[in-house]
């Protein structure tokens, strides 16, 4: 396989990984829809401009599209490397990375007395997983309150008002699962108009 050939299966695979249509990867790297089709049939080459630009558009950097090792993963991020959402006594840590598919997963400390925040809140109308993984945690869900101890888990729709808190003495860790993603501006305070 030619180099140009390797290129543009790279750059197909990293496409398909992340759920997009070569008409959404051609307009998030602003470059045609035939020029992205020539490059992943190896039909043409990029330049180092149109590498970065698609590269910017995947996610990745154009390292990972020229190197054929890494073409079925987006690599492994490292704790210390994970984006942070401070909450109420508690912290909130984004594990999957953009661009998202399929899936969209958290994990979260909560400090004794530690919450997602004093209101309940909605977003989008995902199918939504809870899972404690260390201690326990209660989730208000609606109007009912659901205790939850290591290794429990639920299953709600984020439209559904919903808050977590640790009531109890030691520390909790909790992970997320979203399917499909929530947009960021899909979040909502269960006490402010949608």
């Amino acid at each position: 396989m030619t180099e140009d050939q390797e290129l543009g299966r790279r750059v197909a695979e990293f496409r398909e990984l992340r759920g997009m249509s070569l008409r959404a990867l051609a307009h998030a790297a602003g470059v045609s829809s035939s020029f992205l089709s020539q490059l992943e049939n190896g039909r043409t080459n990029a330049s180092v401009a149109s590498l970065r630009k698609i590269a910017a558009g995947l996610g990745v950097t154009p390292a990972h599209l020229l190197d054929a090792s890494n073409g079925h993963t987006r690599g492994v991020l490292r704790a210390a490397e994970r984006p942070t959402l401070p909450l109420d006594g508690a912290e909130k840590f984004v594990i999957s990375q953009e661009p998202l598919r399929n899936l969209e997963i958290y994990a979260g400390s909560f400090a004794p007395g530690g919450s997602t925040g004093p209101d309940l809140y909605t977003h989008g109308n995902a199918q939504e997983f809870l899972i404690v993984v260390v201690g326990s945690v209660v989730l208000e869900l609606g109007a009912e309150r659901y205790v939850m101890h290591k290794d429990d888990s639920i299953e709600f729709l984020s439209s559904v008002p919903h808050r977590i808190v640790n009531e109890s003495d030691g520390d909790a860790e909790v992970l997320w699962i979203n399917s499909p993603p929530t947009e960021a501006e899909e979040f909502h305070r269960s006490d402010q108009p949608h």
